[in-house]
């Protein structure tokens, strides 16, 4: 169903990334919203580097917005989503991306009451059968590399002038 990459691939694409993104970037990457974007930054959910007014997200930054928007689809109330990218941070020691480089795949599954990460699929699997409850899973290895394609996507495209745009300033006689 994805796309996977292998670690080396991964490697070569964020070679190839910017270092930030412009809010904009952010909102056309991700499809959050402009003012939910800015609420997570003023609750310091995700915190971008500033100059000036313009906010500036790192790949890090972009890639957990993803996730954030990714949980947030499937239900989770903004509080749980703290709960979770804490558990992140603090079970991965790093950030998303560099985790996700590393090779493994990673997936956060929940019960509603318990959170689980996990890199196996062994493991994925005993959590399921082992579950009384319905079990919520994503593949957040999945929403990072989607991410990337999108970016490679993006950057990939070439620039469209202002004037194609716009037509070519010659108007019709009349």
């Amino acid at each position: 169903m994805f796309q996977t990459f292998g670690a080396q691939n991964v490697l070569a694409l964020m070679g190839t990334m910017e270092d930030r993104f412009s809010s904009k970037e952010v909102i056309s990457l991700t499809s959050i919203t402009a003012r939910q974007l800015q609420w997570w930054d003023e609750r310091g959910i995700v915190v971008p580097a500033r100059e000036g007014h313009k906010r500036f997200y790192s790949l890090d930054d972009l890639a957990e917005v993803a996730v954030l928007c990714e949980l947030r689809q499937r239900g989770f109330s903004l509080q749980r989503v703290r709960k979770v990218m804490r558990f992140l941070q603090r079970e991965l020691g790093k950030r998303l991306v560099e985790t996700v480089t590393d090779g493994s795949e990673y997936h956060l599954l929940t019960d509603g009451r318990n959170l689980y990460l996990e890199d196996s699929a062994h493991a994925v699997i005993n959590i399921l059968k082992n579950s009384k409850q319905p079990i919520l899973g994503i593949c957040i290895t999945d929403t990072v590399e989607r991410l990337r394609a999108r970016i490679g996507k993006k950057q990939a495209q070439p620039a469209v002038s202002t004037r194609t745009r716009m037509g070519s300033g010659r108007r019709k006689a009349s």
